[in-house]
C-alpha cells in the first residue's frame, strides 16, 4: 500500500519537490525477517504525519530506513529529492546534518553544554554559523527567550524538549523526524510540545514525521499511518484519538 501525504492548503507551494519519497521500501534482517514489505510513501512540504503502529510493525525501521540511520534491503528513498541509498557514510552524515533534524524521547542535550550551545551544536560540528535572526525568532517562538544560558537540568522536561525541537530546526532541514517526543514528558507537558509541532508546521511549513504509540499524540497530525507486519495497512487524514484507537485495538485482535 502506498501514500501520499499533504497538509491543509497553505496557499502557493514554494518546494515542489516531495520532501520524503519512498518508493517500494523493503528491509530485511538476517533469519529472513522482513521489517519493512514493499512500502511506498510520499510526503509533500509543509505537512505533519503521524506513524503508528503495534509493537513490531516496522513504524520505527521506516523512520530509520527514511532517515538515513539504516539503509533498506531494497526500494528508493528520496529526502528533498536527493537519493539516499547510494550514499557513502560521510555524504550521508552531511545530508543529515544539512537536510533533516531528529528530535527524540530522551532529549539528546549535552548536559555541560549551555542551552543555545545545544541548539547550535550540529551546525558547529558541520563548521557553519547559525543564523542569529533565525535562531532568535526560534527561541522566542518556543518560549525559551530567557533560558539559553542555561544547563538542560536548570529546565524543565517540556523546557528540554523544546530546544531539543529548536536544536532540530536550527539548520533549516526539509523534514524534521519525531520519535515518540512526548514520551518521556507528563501530561500538560506532552500536550505543549504536541501544539508547538503542530503550529511549525501549519505556520512555517515545516514537515514532521513523528513515530508514537499514543493516539492522543498522533492525532495532532494531518495524516496518520497506521503499520502492521512491515506494511501501511491504513490511512486516515484529520485523525482523531479515538479512531486511531479503535484501529490498533483492531488489529491487536487479528
Amino acid at each position: 500500500m502506498s501514500a501520499t501525504v499533504t497538509g491543509a492548503d497553505p496557499g502557493p507551494v514554494r518546494r515542489r519537490t516531495p520532501a520524503i519519497a519512498v518508493e517500494h521500501v523493503v528491509k530485511t534482517y538476517p533469519g529472513g525477517v522482513r521489517a519493512l514489505d514493499d512500502v511506498s510513501l510520499t510526503v509533500e512540504p509543509g505537512t505533519f504525519l503521524a506513524v503508528m503502529g503495534p509493537s513490531g510493525s516496522g513504524k520505527s525501521t521506516l523512520m530509520h530506513c527514511a532517515a538515513g540511520l539504516d539503509s533498506p534491503t531494497a526500494g528508493s528513498i528520496r529526502i528533498d529529492g536527493q537519493e539516499i541509498g547510494g550514499l557513502g557514510e560521510t555524504r550521508r552524515t552531511e545530508l543529515r546534518r544539512e537536510r533533516i533534524g531528529f528530535v527524540f524521547q530522551a532529549y539528546n542535550l549535552v548536559p555541560s553544554l549551555s542551552i543555545e550551545d545545544n541548539i547550535t551544536l550540529p551546525l558547529r560540528l558541520a563548521g557553519k554559523s547559525p543564523d542569529r535572526d533565525w535562531l532568535r525568532s526560534l527561541v522566542e517562538r518556543v518560549g525559551l527567550g530567557g533560558r539559553l544560558t542555561h544547563r538542560p537540568a536548570e529546565l524543565s522536561g517540556g523546557q528540554q524538549q523544546r530546544a531539543a525541537i529548536v536544536r532540530a530546526l536550527v539548520a533549516r532541514p526539509a523534514v524534521v523526524f519525531a520519535d515518540e517526543p512526548t514520551g518521556a514528558l507528563d501530561l500538560n507537558s506532552a500536550h505543549e510540545v504536541l501544539a508547538l509541532l503542530r503550529a511549525l508546521v501549519d505556520e512555517l511549513r515545516q514537515t514532521v514525521v513523528m513515530v508514537t504509540h499514543d493516539p492522543a499524540a498522533a492525532a495532532q497530525a494531518h495524516q496518520a499511518l497506521v503499520m502492521a507486519d512491515g506494511r501501511v495497512v491504513d490511512t486516515l487524514d484529520a485523525p482523531t484519538a479515538t479512531a486511531l484507537a479503535d484501529r490498533l485495538v483492531m488489529l491487536g485482535r487479528g
